[in-house]
């Protein structure tokens, strides 16, 4: 399955969602399982949401994406064309919502992906609705380029945010992950992911 790489989300709807989420502190639904996304299905994942997937167009970028999910894997690889002047970037979202409410992720240590990074650098983000600014406490994944999956476990307590004043993450009004390819420069990406969770 091949998907365009077109934002599932127009800028104002973002913007429009991103106040909404700013503004809403209630937790819905039942506990909260460890297991996000084992890509078994094609388009939505573990707990039944459809994925999105964003990228710098929405900013004046030119990043070219090609999504498939098969055979219980995600593969996301392409090309960042970064908009002048800012990073580039595309963002593959898991929310733990479907109306992206805010879920408490709290008896969880962190997030845990099996991984196979070919190129490109990758962060994972844990998108607290208390951040309201975008830049959400993320981390770095480093893994070999060996042509295998490894697993990365990252702790809640090493996600920082990149720009704005460092705050702790509150783990209990978390509503999604976000897996990011970026650069500031035009750079090729080409990533596999098995399985995200907690942990």
């Amino acid at each position: 399955m091949k998907l365009s790489s077109k934002p599932i989300l127009n800028l104002g709807r973002f913007f429009s969602l991103a106040s909404l989420l700013a503004y809403s502190s209630i937790s819905f639904g039942g506990e909260l399982t460890s297991v996000i996304d084992d890509f078994s299905h094609e388009q939505s994942n573990s707990l039944g949401i459809p994925r999105q997937f964003l990228d710098d167009k929405m900013a004046g970028g030119k990043t070219q994406t090609e999504i498939v999910v098969s055979e219980g894997k995600l593969h996301i690889k392409g090309e960042i064309v970064p908009p002048r002047g800012q990073p580039g970037w595309a963002s593959s979202v898991l929310l733990l919502n479907e109306k992206a409410l805010p879920q408490d992720a709290s008896k969880y240590e962190g997030v845990r992906l099996l991984i196979k990074l070919d190129k490109g650098s990758i962060s994972v983000s844990a998108n607290s609705v208390e951040v309201t600014n975008y830049d959400y406490h993320a981390a770095m994944i480093s893994v070999q380029s060996d042509g295998k999956f490894h697993e990365v476990k990252i702790p809640f307590t090493s996600m920082k945010r990149a720009w704005s004043e460092q705050t702790e993450l509150n783990t209990t009004t978390i509503s999604g992950l976000s897996i990011v390819a970026f650069g500031m420069q035009p750079t090729h990406f080409d990533f596999e992911i098995d399985e995200v969770s907690f942990y």
